[in-house]
């Protein structure tokens, strides 16, 4: 029955967007003004059929046990492969500045909300096992993409190549933790040292992004970067991200705590919102890129800074700023999906590309499972449960779609390709949906093999120990 209903509203979506898209790419052909208010129609057009196609999207790979991330990703895909088939009414919204805007503020949000979930006293509990793992998961897998990259693009720089292996780096906490918590894993040795690395891992990647986009804009001025100059930039980031968490120790109590003092509704929504987003222009100003500064404002803020709060709000401030992140995200994730250039995956090179982007992701995340020092767990569930991109993979791609280079003939091109985009895709959207099948299938060995081994009832080894 709700196949059935889901069905009939995408077709409901699609005959009523469909003639509306025609008029708005119509619209944007015309070079007379279509608004008496400084907004051009069309652009509310484009934001109301994203924000459809991305729900349905989202549910209709939810039933199907995957994230809904994935399912607005391919929505974005498939609106954005119908210009193979003549329907061209969508492709205003690839390179709209304000659709571009909502998105860009839509992954400050999200990397935003990945830091509120990350917690610093945590991410030092989880000790050794998971800096080691987190640490080796990010050398092999850009090792390997930097080996790929160099193979496939020698035409491209060294820089080009170094920022292909970067959307390699990152794990993917959300996804991760909700299959962990699906399979009722959340507990064990093996969730705790796979999400505490997935967290250093997004750390790490953004500090490897804040190096290699500061070589970048470098390259573009005409100097290049030596050892002393990436090593500070590197610098730069540890001692932006150190000075955000000072700044939440020292600061950002006395500031929750005054403005606590207000009785108005949504303060605390606005208040952390504005954080955020103060956090990533300082981070803009230093060079650093803006997600790096909301993720930083994440990190910081911990539910004792919302003590003064709770008399006159009813909510947390993950659950407030739930409906802000459910409006934003996916419109990134759509705009990734149209950016998705379907022709160029029918070339035999891109997709060898993309495969082997896909392995060296794979193969990279399982040399870190033998960086784990603890005994007698499951290194074949750590290294799975760091296979997905998800999220952060995307966000990088997406950056670098907007960074220019000069390749070896001295010509300027994206740092990342249409052609490269599409690969990345691809190496996402595999690595997120093998991870739950193997994750399921690695644990539920194990669980079958301790119980082998152990054939009295949980209750009665339990007493004997």
């Amino acid at each position: 029955m709700k196949r059935h209903s889901l069905i009939r509203i995408l077709s409901f979506a699609g005959i009523v967007f469909s003639p509306a898209m025609a008029l708005a790419s119509e619209g944007a052909q015309s070079s007379e003004p279509t608004s008496q208010h400084g907004l051009n129609p069309r652009v509310l057009i484009g934001f109301a059929a994203i924000l459809i196609f991305a729900k349905l999207g989202g549910e209709l790979f939810e039933k199907f046990k995957q994230p809904a991330v994935l399912g607005e990703l391919v929505a974005g895909i498939l609106v954005g492969s119908l210009t193979l088939l003549g329907f061209k009414s969508a492709d205003f919204l690839k390179s709209n500045e304000i659709i571009g805007a909502l998105a860009e503020i839509g992954v400050i949000i999200l990397l935003f909300e990945v830091g509120l979930e990350s917690n610093i006293s945590d991410m030092l509990k989880v000790g050794w096992s998971s800096l080691l793992v987190a640490v080796a998961g990010v050398v092999a897998p850009f090792i390997l993409g930097w080996i790929a990259a160099a193979y496939f693009l020698p035409d491209s720089s060294q820089l080009t190549h170094m920022f292909v292996a970067a959307t390699l780096c990152a794990t993917s906490v959300g996804i991760t933790a909700r299959v962990l918590k699906d399979l009722g894993q959340l507990s064990t040795k093996e969730s705790r040292i796979v999400l505490g690395a997935a967290v250093i891992d997004d750390v790490l990647g953004l500090l490897i992004l804040a190096v290699i986009g500061g070589a970048i804009n470098a390259a573009q001025t005409g100097t290049a970067l030596g050892a002393v100059e990436i090593l500070l930039i590197a610098v730069k980031s540890g001692v932006f991200l150190v000075g955000a968490i000072a700044a939440g120790h020292f600061i950002v109590p006395h500031l929750f705590r005054r403005a606590g003092k207000l009785e108005r509704r949504g303060v605390l929504l606005a208040l952390s919102i504005a954080f955020c987003f103060a956090m990533a222009w300082l981070a803009s100003l230093v060079g650093l890129a803006p997600i790096v500064g909301a993720f930083a404002a994440g990190l910081v803020l911990d539910e004792v800074h919302f003590e003064t709060f709770r008399a006159h709000e009813d909510f947390t401030l993950d659950q407030l700023i739930a409906p802000v992140s459910s409006l934003l995200v996916p419109i990134f994730f759509v705009l990734m999906g149209l950016r998705v250039d379907l022709s160029f995956l029918a070339k035999p090179e891109v997709l060898l590309f993309a495969g082997t982007l896909t392995f060296a992701a794979i193969i990279g995340k399982q040399v870190c499972a033998f960086a784990a020092i603890e005994k007698n767990v499951n290194r074949l569930s750590i290294g799975i449960g760091m296979i997905p991109r998800g999220e952060v993979g995307l966000i990088m791609a997406g950056i670098g779609m907007n960074l220019v280079l000069p390749n070896s003939k001295g010509v300027a091109e994206p740092v990342i390709s249409p052609a490269v985009f599409g690969a990345i895709i691809l190496m996402v959207l595999v690595t997120t949906l093998i991870t739950p099948m193997l994750l399921k299938w690695s644990l539920n060995n194990t669980e079958a093999a301790q119980n082998e081994s152990n054939p009295l009832p949980s209750v009665l080894v339990e007493a004997s120990e």
